[in-house]
């Protein structure tokens, strides 16, 4: 069937030069100091309330690690307290995820006074409407810290590589909090490329991305950027790529989250660190970055503004609100002191994509496209998921066959330029 007729071209270019108007706004403080804390955000009654779960207080100490938690009302800019982590150890480095009306508080481990750690296997249920914890959830088949944890379409949590006792593992753990049951997904390629502790991501569409962290040997933090394109039909299918590294310095415990097609990562450090936020590779305490880093997946194309009014470090969780507002606490600061500052983060202009003119030019055929370009660069055909279509050489024209690909839009890009398809 001719597919012709249904071919549309628009012209695009994200609006990343706006992702630089982010607004830092203090709120009210927390009640405590504290780091490397889980953090998300819940709905209740159509209010939003951002948690804060666990983390280690200004002593820095195995023995300042605690249970305590704290609600935000954003409505009157207070912070309360909640019951502490039902867990008779205390913790750092879970995260935290709201799903279907409930939080689920997932991994982390604990520090002894012998400098043993372990990591938890653990998944505390908390409910925002009564601010109570229920039953603990099915144990995550491989105990797990300083991973990635996020949520695909408000149904599964997927949780990424991180640390396992002894070290880095490629595991891709899914949990469906509806049946309370575990399935492992695709594995990470077992190279130190894609294993990581400390590295934060997030899902746009069907694509888990996730950028930094440090792994094996030294622990030096990364700049790698991978993603996974989740197969809807098989969740646990999952097709990894290594996208390389992405611009300016390395990441590590930074907090990421999306608006539409572009993903962000708050905060963080250069260097990788214990929990007392001194650097493993023995030069001292580590200097946060004040840093945004930003990735559209729809033009592949990266900003990395250094320019942010706060460096923040340390961080295990952002909560996303609505009207493009963010919520991070807690962490640590340029001083390496343990916070209890809250920030909102506010950027209307992110994600936005503006028509604009482009030096390509479109051919219509019996077949689909035809693209010429004045650039002699390497391009690809992407779908709206960043998932990889076609791979083309460098060359000044390029021929697309509508008839090979399922109808939906698509993009077409090469260099800075982009072009969006309907095929």
């Amino acid at each position: 069937m001719l597919k012709l007729a249904s071919l549309i071209v628009l012209l695009v270019l994200s609006n990343l030069g706006n992702a630089q108007n982010w607004q830092w706004t203090e709120l009210a403080i927390m009640p405590f100091n504290t780091a490397n804390n889980a953090v998300c955000e819940a709905t209740v009654n159509g209010e939003e309330f951002v948690y804060s779960f666990g983390g280690i207080d200004t002593t820095k100490l195995f023995s300042g690690i605690h249970s305590r938690s704290f609600k935000y009302n954003l409505a009157i800019d207070s912070w309360s307290e909640v019951p502490p982590l039902p867990d008779p150890e205390s913790k750092i480095a879970s995260g935290a995820s709201f799903v279907k009306g409930k939080i689920y508080i997932i991994g982390g481990y604990h520090v002894y006074a012998n400098n043993t750690e372990i990591s938890s296997s653990k998944v505390h249920v908390f409910d925002p409407q009564t601010d109570l914890y229920e039953a603990d959830g099915a144990a995550i088949p491989l105990a797990i810290d300083d991973h990635i944890q996020c949520v695909y379409k408000d149904s599964l949590i997927f949780v990424v590589t991180g640390w396992s006792n002894s070290g880095n593992f490629p595991n891709v753990q899914i949990y469906d909090p509806s049946f309370d049951q575990w399935q492992n997904g695709t594995f990470l390629p077992t190279t130190f490329e894609y294993t990581a502790f400390g590295a934060s991501g997030a899902i746009v569409g069907d694509t888990l991305y996730y950028h930094g962290g440090a792994a094996g040997g030294s622990f030096a933090a990364r700049k790698f950027m991978r993603k996974g394109y989740i197969n809807p039909a098989d969740p646990a299918d999952i097709t990894w790529e290594l996208m390389g590294e992405a611009p300016g310095e390395a990441g590590y415990r930074s907090a990421c989250s999306t608006k539409d097609n572009t993903l962000f990562w708050v905060g963080g450090s250069s260097l990788s660190y214990n929990y007392d936020g001194i650097a493993y590779n023995g030069s001292g305490g580590v200097d946060p970055s004040a840093r945004v880093l930003h990735y559209n997946n729809s033009t592949q194309q990266y900003l990395d503004d250094v320019s942010q009014p706060y460096a923040v470090m340390d961080l295990r969780g952002i909560a996303k609100l609505s009207n493009d507002k963010w919520i991070i606490c807690g962490g640590m600061d340029s001083t390496q002191s343990v916070m209890n500052r809250t920030f909102l983060l506010e950027n209307s202009a992110l994600g936005i994509e503006v028509l604009v003119l482009s030096e390509l030019k479109i051919k219509y055929t019996n077949f689909g496209v035809e693209i010429e370009s004045d650039l002699f660069e390497k391009a690809r055909l992407v779908d709206l998921n960043g998932k990889v279509m076609v791979n083309f050489d460098a060359a000044n024209e390029f021929t697309i066959n509508a008839s090979k690909f399922e109808d939906g839009m698509y993009l077409f890009n090469q260099g800075r330029k982009t072009i969006r398809l309907k095929l």
